[in-house]
């Protein structure tokens, strides 16, 4: 499934005084995966687009912190 959170697992030496984080998450842009904007694309009404940043549903993306996963209600299906 497509998503714009990405995981990936960095070394953790046997030597380190401090608890390792073995797993680690980062956020790419959406438009990363639009080479080129298709027609009829779903929009926002305008109140809603000033609120959101931006007009088309493809391209909200806000922020959750790594302690919020389960909390995302709005994913997108692409």
């Amino acid at each position: 499934m497509f998503t714009t959170r990405k995981t990936y697992y960095p070394y953790t030496s046997p030597f380190d005084p401090c608890p390792p984080i073995t797993q680690k998450t980062y956020v790419t842009a959406p438009n990363l995966y639009v080479g080129f904007q298709p027609q009829n694309l779903p929009q926002f009404s305008p109140s809603e687009a000033l609120k959101k940043g931006t007009l088309w549903k493809l391209f909200y993306d806000p922020y959750y912190n790594a302690r919020e996963k389960g909390v995302r209600t709005d994913e997108r299906h692409a």
